[in-house]
């Protein structure tokens, strides 16, 4: 039996909790059979060895060292994972390749990323979730220290700042999940071990999701946002014997895309089982030969926004010129959504079979909707 890996980003603004966090990962997720490996934040041992931004050339010159390194560990980590006998393995990065992005300008980080001979998407979407502890300075402040990490520097709002860089540095992952300062640190960390459950599918991989039918949105405003990035999707159904949904989908952005197979099988209108499982280009070229030709490829752009630490996914499909669908992922079905005032609620469609996308993919439904 071949193992299941799980690579997975902790990151967060400075003092977000993410040391915690990695000893409540390692012993929670060990108990429930995973053998769980820990990739060390990259930044702390260059600082501490004496290679930093104000030692280098110029900050461009370390981001270049970072990010090379960070992303050599990591495929080491990933190659000695698939030399192991056991059965689920997770990988947890303390912090990720587009951390770097937030301490750099867009030209430079553009610039480093060709030079690599990558993209964009590829860095960021290279890790299965990522995981955002918001930094203390940002609801919890009494709480905010320098003291337990010699290699952070930044006052409070210094600190804020760069929260919100790194959110926008990952916006566009496919699952990219918030985790604010609530009512206690206890409470942070119990809803973070309960988000990667979510995700890793334990007890079973539930996904709760509100969707709501919206006014057509301002693009041009969408795309000027820091907090909005734009995903290209393209979304076929595949022929399956039981009731269950099987889809595949290309997604991506300027030429660059990764690819998934995903089975739904719906327990309510909010909540579904979902099976997720990436593919590369040529299994997914394969696959598509069993499309089912009932229904027609969606193809639509999806604008992923981080507001108020929630995750819109906001789609944009060539067959509307006035309306739109926002989803949203929960952690809970009783969790309060606060909509930017820029989205314009016409209804909520959640349970409303005619806004699916398998229904929206139907020949005759797309024509006429």
């Amino acid at each position: 039996m071949s193992s299941k890996i799980i690579k997975i980003v902790i990151t967060g603004g400075p003092c977000g909790g993410k040391s915690t966090a990695m000893n409540r990962i390692q012993t929670y997720f060990t108990e429930l059979g995973y053998r769980v490996l820990f990739v060390s934040e990259t930044a702390t041992e260059l600082i501490s060895g004496g290679v930093a931004p104000w030692t280098c050339g110029s900050n461009v010159d370390y981001q270049a060292c970072h990010i090379r390194l960070l992303c050599e560990k990591e495929k080491i980590f990933v190659q000695a994972a698939r030399s192991m006998k056991d059965e689920k393995i997770l990988i947890v990065c303390d912090r990720g390749a587009m951390d770097s992005k937030a301490y750099m300008a867009p030209e430079e980080f553009a610039q480093m990323v060709s030079d690599m001979n990558t993209s964009e998407v590829g860095l960021r979407d290279n890790y299965d979730a990522v995981f955002h502890l918001v930094t203390a300075a940002k609801g919890a402040e009494e709480f905010y220290t320098t003291s337990n990490n010699s290699a952070r520097t930044e006052t409070p709002e210094q600190a804020a700042v760069i929260d919100d860089r790194i959110i926008s540095a990952w916006t566009g992952h496919p699952h990219l999940r918030i985790i604010a300062n609530s009512a206690d640190f206890e409470n942070k960390m119990n809803r973070l071990i309960r988000e990667i459950c979510s995700f890793l599918g334990e007890p079973e991989p539930y996904e709760i999701e509100r969707k709501y039918l919206i006014e057509y949105p301002d693009i041009e405003f969408l795309r000027s946002l820091d907090n909005c990035r734009k995903v290209e999707i393209i979304q076929t159904y595949l022929r399956s014997d039981g009731g269950d949904m099987v889809r595949l989908r290309q997604r991506g952005a300027d030429g660059s895309y990764i690819y998934f197979r995903t089975v739904k099988h719906l327990i309510s209108g909010m909540k579904c089982i979902e099976h997720e499982e990436r593919l590369s280009k040529d299994e997914y070229l394969s696959m598509l030969m069993n499309a089912d030709t009932t229904k027609r490829q969606i193809r639509k752009d999806r604008y992923c926004l981080a507001y108020k630490n929630q995750y819109f996914e906001i789609d944009v499909y060539p067959f509307w010129n006035d309306k739109a669908i926002a989803e949203i992922e929960l952690s809970s079905e009783d969790d309060e959504i606060i909509f930017p005032d820029y989205i314009k609620i016409i209804k909520e469609v959640t349970e409303d079979l005619s806004y699916k996308n398998s229904a929206l993919a139907k020949t005759a439904e797309q024509t006429s909707v």
